[in-house]
């Protein structure tokens, strides 16, 4: 986030046509091509050192688990190797400087659907965890290596994968062009509705579509009552499911729970508004367990919190999540927050377009920061399973993805200064081809590298099923 102050309001913006010529003849400057090359740097850092030093801010019988994920697949390590692809982007190529709020994860498991406020489905990016003010090509670079990445452990061909890719590029460059002409405040309140998605696809994707959104109506809190609590005596309990979700009395620092929980709901309250407060107060805490959740999140601290309403029937499941520095700031600029959960959660409402309405952060006992936000509320995504997905539709589907980066970025940085960048012709798309092949195999390397750091014993593994 770059500071915003009324001076902003007493300048007069260049218009459209001259923040395209501007965007354009930066090219001048930073070639299009150059935003293809990768070659790793004669001094880069070694890939498993990386993720050791994130290991020590981390809980530690949970870092093997973080192993063992990252080590499924290469895509799975690329997954949770936001930080090693951080360092390689900053030793690349420059960038055209044109700012905006990066994702900083922008990778093709981390869009799906979700609900808005008015309880439409729409289509975004759904983690935020890394999100910072930095280059729109590095977003668009980690997005085109998880394409090939993805698209191999799926079992698609090379030339599929760079059909994926070139689709993606198009789609960012096409949507980036539309969203320079609107006004601000159409752009501001612009989101990807179920609607806007089904006239894009194909039938068969259709289909497709239609199956994630009929099974993220169904994930309510009530679905997640049924799933993941137990009903003990007369009351509804979480299911525990170690390692996965474990039940505390105490924090790592010794604390009792309840009075960790006091002081993190005192100050969550303090970043709500007086709406969100009054109609929380309406609810009661029932039970709270840690959880481990996703690849390069495995390790930070993670609870759960369930709360009940009126009845039984009226459950509520907030999820308290650590934040940590983002992984883009040693080779950015340090953020604007002190509480790296206010930084997730400004970054969120700013590109996301309909985020959660109980989103908010604060800190707990021995200075941890975190964020909250609901467990599920109608979410949900494409499943990255070889043996369900339709390769078929890749290519859609990478379309679509960028087409949310796009207006993350439109909504966030210049969109006329990138759509004049970025053009009309496929010189990005044949640059991103390029890149995104280059990193896939280097995220290859980096994946057998933790595999021998792994049989070696340098690091310690988790079993397989944890």
């Amino acid at each position: 986030m770059e500071k915003i102050t009324p001076q902003n309001l007493i300048q007069e913006r260049p218009s459209v046509e001259q923040r395209l010529a501007e965007g354009k003849s930066l090219r001048n400057k930073f070639p299009i091509a150059k935003q293809g090359d990768y070659k790793p740097a004669p001094d880069r850092a070694d890939p498993v050192s990386i993720l050791e030093e994130q290991g020590k801010t981390r809980l530690t019988d949970l870092v093997p688990i973080r192993y063992s994920r990252m080590l499924t697949s290469p895509f799975a390590f690329l997954r949770g190797a936001a930080a090693i692809m951080a360092a390689d982007l900053a030793a690349g190529a420059p960038t055209s400087g044109i700012p905006v709020q990066c994702c900083g994860d922008m990778h093709v498991a981390n869009f799906g659907v979700f609900a808005s406020a008015e309880r439409n489905l729409i289509f975004g990016i759904n983690d935020f965890d890394e999100t910072l003010r930095g280059p729109w090509e590095w977003d668009l670079k980690r997005l085109v290596a998880s394409i090939v990445a993805s698209g191999r452990f799926l079992g698609a061909g090379e030339k599929l994968c760079e059909k994926g890719v070139r689709a993606a590029v198009a789609s960012y460059r096409k949507r980036m062009k539309e969203f320079a002409q609107m006004g601000n405040m159409e752009l501001w309140y612009t989101t990807i509705s179920e609607k806007d998605i089904l006239k894009t696809l194909s039938p068969t994707a259709r289909k497709g579509l239609k199956k994630i959104t009929a099974k993220a109506r169904e994930r309510t809190h009530l679905q997640v009552l049924g799933k993941m609590t137990d009903l003990v005596g007369d009351k509804y309990r979480l299911r525990i499911n170690a390692p996965f979700i474990v039940r505390e009395t105490h924090t790592t620092t010794g604390m009792p729970i309840e009075e960790a929980l006091q002081l993190v709901l005192e100050s969550y309250f303090t970043s709500l508004g007086d709406d969100r407060k009054y109609l929380l107060k309406h609810y009661h805490i029932t039970d709270v367990a840690r959880k481990i959740v996703g690849v390069g999140s495995v390790g930070t601290r993670c609870w759960i919190i369930f709360l009940t309403g009126n009845s039984s029937n009226d459950p509520l499941f907030l999820q308290v999540k650590e934040a940590q520095p983002s992984v883009l700031e040693p080779y950015l600029h340090k953020s604007i927050f002190s509480n790296p959960g206010q930084r997730v959660v400004t970054g969120q409402k700013m590109i996301q377009g309909a985020p959660d309405i109980f989103l908010g952060w604060g800190e707990m006992e021995n200075g941890f920061k975190f964020y909250v936000r609901q467990l599920r509320d109608m979410k949900g995504g494409v499943e990255f399973d070889p043996e369900k997905v339709n390769l078929k539709n890749l290519p859609q589907y990478c379309e679509l993805c960028a087409w949310a980066m796009a207006l993350s970025h439109a909504k966030s940085g210049d969109a006329a200064m990138i759509a004049g960048y970025t053009g009309n012709s496929d010189e990005l798309d044949k640059a991103m081809v390029r890149f995104s092949f280059a990193y896939a195999d280097q995220t290859e390397k980096d994946h057998k590298a933790l595999a021998a750091a792994a049989k070696s014993g340098r690091i310690k593994v988790a079993s397989a099923g944890s």
